[in-house]
């Protein structure tokens, strides 16, 4: 089962989201995403948050309908979205993406990808999904499924991180260290429909953008 989160973020059209909505996803609103899941039509298994962000009116539809909803206090120390996750990954197996989590404040932005790195969520594959790229953690291996020509970022986190080796890339990395800060991993090139990153060591951020095709 994958597991859909809708963040409170800007989003834009809603078109390119119904292709990846499937009988057995789970869908969760994280407080003001809810808004998001109600524009294409559906609703939401699951509404958590502090509903600072949620027309009332709405709350209490979704309520009728059905839907779960996980009230917290707005003294809460996690955001809305690191709530929604934590509640899938303590409840649910299988991928998790997410929608609406980019875009406006720059601080929740950055808040967002950090929470890709939280401990809790280790072993799990996470993506954070825009209209036209997707970026996920990578912490030891992972293969990227896309075209010759989509551009692929390697960013990585924390202390920087250790390449063992790249795969299907324009500008193949082997054994080479990327220290944090620098933007040396930037903007490489698919050689393949199928590229491969593995890790000696540290973390990195992958982000896919496909050249031809919408995700």
């Amino acid at each position: 089962m994958t597991i859909l989160i809708f963040a409170n973020g800007l989003m834009g059209n809603l078109d390119w989201v119904r292709p990846l909505l499937k009988d057995d996803c789970l869908i969760i609103a994280a407080d003001g995403g809810a808004k998001h899941v109600a524009d294409l039509g559906i609703e939401p298994d699951i509404v958590i948050g502090d509903f600072d962000s949620i027309a009332k009116e709405l709350l209490e539809q979704l309520s009728s309908s059905g839907a779960l909803i996980i009230s917290h206090s707005e003294l809460k120390d996690e955001t809305d979205l690191e709530l929604a996750l934590l509640y899938a990954i303590n409840h649910h197996e299988g991928d998790i993406k997410i929608f609406g989590s980019l875009g406006g404040r720059l601080d929740q932005t950055m808040g967002n990808i950090f929470l890709l790195a939280h401990p809790a969520f280790s072993g799990r594959h996470i993506e954070l999904v825009e209209p036209d790229q997707r970026a996920w953690l990578i912490s030891v291996e992972s293969q990227i499924d896309g075209s010759i020509g989509d551009t692929l970022s390697l960013i990585p986190f924390g202390e920087g991180a250790h390449i063992r080796r790249t795969t299907g890339l324009k500008w193949e990395l082997i054994d080479e260290k990327l220290p944090f800060g620098p933007a040396r991993g930037i903007s490489n090139v698919m050689t393949a429909k199928t590229a491969t990153v593995t890790l000696e060591s540290g973390r990195l951020l992958c982000v896919h953008i496909p050249t031809h095709q919408r995700l």
